[in-house]
């Protein structure tokens, strides 16, 4: 492989990363040390994990997080001790196709909030590889600014074959930023298309950002994803076309058959890597937020999302009790044989699958 100035100079600010601050930027390998994750807070006094996070420390945040991220058992009982403490974050989701400019628009938000004096979690969502498995993990690159920030915490994760345009672990991840005490948490998605529309149901304020040149108007008029905005950002405005996109997306929001009194979706132009327009898009995303809250419409939201999460969970955990159902007597080998010479049909198996599992509680 032929070593360019570019790959070079990106492993440089990798490095800086890592020496900066590795437990707020760096994702699992930089948590699994016994010293920078220790049970033991300053005074050499042993604490429980979940009180840890709930008293501010970052470090036991991040292995939180990781444990999260990892599936493992033990960070259950943690999460069952810190959610009594959430709901005071406001989630902001940051969407939109590749290339649009999300991270450094979300760099440009996370500093804009410091500004104001809040607190910033970001959760950086990267697509994983179909075929070996791996995720570059590489938006927080364009945050290392904020790699110092005592106020700013970035937690990159992987999609992991989930779709949608988010991680499973993302809600349980943004909870934990919510116990740390995060003001703020931006939810940046993986880059979507047409029907990676999740994250509307995980924030408060859905950000979707376009750019000029993406396709013509019958192209937008189909992206499902136009239908979750609450806030349109055409970033990228010192290109050709930036205009007249911004048009297209004001005449399509004019079609939207909105009910009296609901919120009127803005189409505002950006340019984050010169930091214009941002503080128009901080303006808009506090409007919105006064009008989830004046109108009423946070009280649904939020029910629509806590069932949401809730169901999310208990299909995990039931299928996670079916395979180990399955493992115990190898059924799942003897439908699978079944299914392939027609002798067992997938239907009838699910449901004697599922009576073992009721029969056995």
């Amino acid at each position: 492989m032929l070593i360019t100035a570019e790959i070079i100079s990106a492993l440089r600010l990798m490095a800086r990363i890592v020496i900066s601050r590795p437990i707020v930027i760096l994702t699992r390998s930089c948590y699994t040390s016994d010293f920078l994750c220790s049970d033991f807070n300053k005074t050499g006094t042993h604490m429980p994990l979940a009180e840890r996070v709930l008293t501010g420390d970052i470090r036991a945040a991040a292995r939180l997080m990781r444990d999260i991220d990892d599936n493992r058992p033990q960070a259950i009982d943690d999460l069952k001790q810190i959610y009594p403490r959430t709901g005071k974050a406001y989630i902001i989701g940051i969407t939109g196709p590749p290339g649009a400019g999300k991270s450094t628009l979300v760099d440009q938000l996370t500093a804009a909030f410091r500004t104001q004096g809040k607190k910033v979690g970001v959760v950086a969502i990267d697509p994983t590889s179909p075929f070996t498995g791996g995720a570059i993990l590489g938006d927080r690159i364009r945050m290392n600014r904020h790699a110092t920030d005592e106020g700013v915490f970035i937690r990159s994760l992987a999609t992991r074959g989930a779709l949608g345009g988010l991680s499973r672990s993302t809600a349980d991840v943004a909870l934990v930023m919510d116990a740390l005490g995060m003001d703020i948490v931006i939810i940046e998605t993986v880059g979507v298309g047409q029907d990676e529309v999740d994250i509307v149901k995980a924030a408060h304020t859905t950000c979707v950002v376009m750019v000029p040149g993406l396709g013509d108007d019958i192209q937008a008029i189909k992206a499902g994803i136009l239908e979750i905005g609450d806030i349109f950002v055409v970033n990228k405005a010192d290109r050709d076309g930036a205009d007249r996109t911004a048009r297209e997306l004001s005449t399509m929001l004019e079609f939207r058959a909105a009910p009296e009194g609901s919120w009127n979706p803005q189409v505002l132009k950006t340019e984050a890597q010169r930091n214009t327009g941002i503080d128009e898009l901080v303006r808009e995303i506090l409007l919105h937020r006064e009008h989830l809250i004046s109108s009423g419409s946070i009280n649904d939201f939020l029910r629509e999302r806590n069932e949401r999460h809730f169901t999310d969970i208990l299909r995990d955990s039931l299928f996670k009790r079916a395979l180990e159902h399955m493992a115990a007597d190898a059924t799942l080998e003897r439908i699978v044989t079944g299914m392939c010479d027609h002798t067992i049909d997938p239907y009838s198996a699910a449901e004697q699958v599922l009576a073992g599992i009721l029969e056995r509680r």
